[in-house]
């Protein structure tokens, strides 16, 4: 060795030394004899809050943060999605707000550690329960199991998530404390062993032997029996209200020794379009949190902030419930990050335990009323079909389903022609209840019904031999938890028209995405007058520059209108549907708006919008969230 780098080899080994010392010295490990974890040799217990990075812009990542950290909290729960990040088959997204490894360096900037959920499944009320859907195009797979389909891609998918999140582990000097294997695979119908023994190897070959490995699942013999694994450290999940003692009781069967761990203490709850909104007292969530801290407990609450699905991420739940764009879940904070009472009275109650961080807790975001934004009516979908579809569409003499034609989320337009005359009404219907999940129904543009999911089985419809038949299907979400997530989309078996079969069908695809980028106006569209086919309309608004701190948060209305998607500016904010509730407004953060330009609205109205000719339509972009509105009454299923 030259004596030059002789010397600076010298040099650098304190350097290396230390650093290398660092390293060993960080340990989490669990402490079996004391009942509790430890922390650098010494006893830990955890209070932790789940935030999803995926339902929350990039943007406000730190904010959202330090107000956790604020509120006492010394950790984060976190999911990783697949489907987000490998949206088809390899096809990785890592950067913007897709960036999982900048989101863990700001959790340890502020002063968390994280607690890593990465699946492959995650349930979440996310769509598929983060599986991506493109597993389907084998249509024999059995997801969550030892299927070697299934495992295939599952070892390509760790192979790529794992080694990037190693640097992360507390051991290796990041903010990871521990790593969820699976998520609650007791509920799942399979009980599997030897796929739960698989994935213990590939993140144990990808992670090493030190990181701490868990299961969760619901506090009960049954749910744990098919969940835990001997060598993954079994918690549990579990409500306020209940019995402690005994939801722990659970745990101390397949945990006799070890720290108490409640992994999701739920704050809040999910809801569904057509159902109220769901509340969780403060003052039961408080006093649970108490009595499992008073016990040394290791305590997560799910969620300390729900955040968004934005776009089409939402999912579903048996029988066929989809989750509402606001996974506000009545959380500590807000949707859009507002400090709530409960936030404020969980603070209070983390302080008996712990001391609480010393400084200013980051104030709600202000929100503003831009007002009302004038939309007009440019297109249909069917007359805009040259730019959502450019490619043209697949001829199949039977229908196929979403994942045939690679379309995983959105909506598919399936196009056939009447065999014969039908002067009378007669029954259009969906053989075993095929449409998933809910179809808009035309003859030769003439709207004539919806047929839906559950719901709405057949519907009566007219016309000549030759005319048009659309049916422009929309995916409202796959379903999330339980048997049935293997949730196939389109239309997933026969139509039938009088008992006869339709067959020779034209599948359009549809990119919305890409197309609200492009003018859907310029097309063949020509009747402006039909206000029930599904369409676009479009507005805009601007907000003054050179104003300090604008633009800011706001939130978007659509008095009148029934169901849809917006787009804000060219991002999928998500779906509306105010006639079902509870959601009312959806959520708009401020890093979608611009002041150097005037901010486009794109609205896709699936039933009836309020721009008619005598009448100005609008929607209003308000200060005050309404996700708490009112619902239907329960209707009993039709066409049955």
């Amino acid at each position: 060795m030259p004596a030059r780098a002789l010397l600076c080899f010298l040099l650098l080994q304190p350097l290396l030394a230390a650093e290398l010392g660092l390293k060993t010295n960080r340990t989490f490990v669990i402490d079996y004899e004391g009942d509790q974890f430890l922390k650098d040799g010494k006893p830990f217990r955890y209070i932790s809050g789940s935030i999803h990075y995926s339902r929350i812009p990039r943007f406000y990542w730190k904010d959202r943060l330090l107000k956790m950290r604020m509120a006492g909290l010394n950790a984060i729960q976190t999911y990783v999605p697949w489907n987000f990040h490998e949206p088809v088959p390899g096809m990785y997204r890592f950067s913007g707000d897709y960036d999982l490894e900048y989101f863990l360096q700001v959790a340890q900037e502020v002063g968390l550690l994280v607690i890593l959920r990465p699946g492959p499944y995650i349930c979440a009320e996310w769509d598929m329960g983060g599986l991506p859907a493109w597993l389907l195009e084998k249509q024999s797979i059995v997801l969550r199991s030892s299927d070697d389909d299934y495992l295939e891609a599952v070892d390509k998918w760790l192979g790529v998530l794992l080694p990037m999140i190693k640097p992360h582990l507390y051991e290796n000097g990041g903010p990871i404390i521990s790593v969820q294997v699976e998520n609650e695979y007791g509920s799942y119908f399979n009980c599997d062993f030897i796929y739960l023994r698989h994935l213990e190897k590939v993140f144990r070959q990808h992670l090493g032997k030190n990181v701490v490995l868990f299961t969760t699942d619901g506090a009960d013999d049954d749910l744990l029996t098919c969940g835990a694994l001997q060598g993954l450290y079994a918690t549990v999940d579990f409500g306020a209200g209940g019995n402690i003692t005994e939801f722990f009781g659970y745990q101390r069967k397949f945990e006799p020794k070890g720290p108490l761990v409640n992994s999701e203490f739920y704050s809040g709850w999910l809801d569904h379009w057509g159902e109220k909104h769901q509340k969780v007292p403060t003052e039961g969530v408080v006093n649970s949190l108490t009595d499992m801290l008073s016990r040394g407990a290791n305590v997560n609450l799910y969620m300390f902030i729900g955040g968004t699905n934005f776009g089409y991420w939402n999912g579903a739940n048996s029988p066929y419930a989809p989750q509402p764009t606001s996974y506000d879940y009545d959380a500590p904070l807000s949707e859009a990050g507002d400090l709530t009472e409960k936030y404020f009275a969980l603070r209070k109650a983390i302080g008996k335990f712990e001391k609480l961080p010393e400084g200013l807790i980051p104030p709600s975001t202000p929100k503003i009323a831009y007002g009302k934004v004038a939309m007009k009516q440019i297109n249909t979908v069917q007359g805009a079909l040259n730019v959502l579809c450019p490619a043209g569409p697949i001829n199949s003499t039977f229908p196929l389903t979403f994942v045939q034609v690679k379309q995983y989320f959105g909506f598919v337009l399936y196009r056939t022609t009447l065999p014969k005359n039908y002067i009378e009404p007669v029954r259009l219907s969906s053989v075993d209840n095929g449409v998933r999940d809910r179809a808009y129904v035309s003859v030769n543009g003439v709207p004539q019904g919806i047929l839906e999911r559950n719901k709405v089985f057949a519907i009566n419809i007219t016309g000549e031999a030759g005319d048009t038949l659309d049916l422009l299907v929309e995916n409202m979400g796959r379903i999330n938890y339980g048997k049935d997530n293997n949730d196939f989309k389109g239309l997933i078996s026969n139509i039938t028209l009088d008992s006869d079969i339709l067959t020779g069908w034209l599948i359009y695809p549809l990119n919305m995405e890409d197309a609200v980028q492009q003018d859907l106006n310029s097309s063949d569209y020509s009747d402006h007058s039909n206000l029930t086919l599904p369409s676009f309309h479009v507005g805009q608004f601007s907000i003054p520059s050179g104003i300090p701190d604008l633009p800011q948060d706001t939130f978007i209305k659509f008095p009148n209108w029934t169901k849809g998607q917006v787009w804000i500016n060219g991002f999928n904010l998500g779906r509306y549907w105010p006639t079902q509730g509870p959601q009312v407004t959806l959520y708009v953060p401020r890093n979608l708006l611009v002041t150097s330009a005037p901010n486009n609205i794109t609205v896709l109205e699936l039933e009836r919008s309020p721009c008619d000719s005598q009448e100005k339509c609008f929607v209003e972009m308000v200060d005050t969230p309404v996700i708490d509105g009112p619902v239907p009454p329960k209707k009993k299923k039709e066409g049955q």
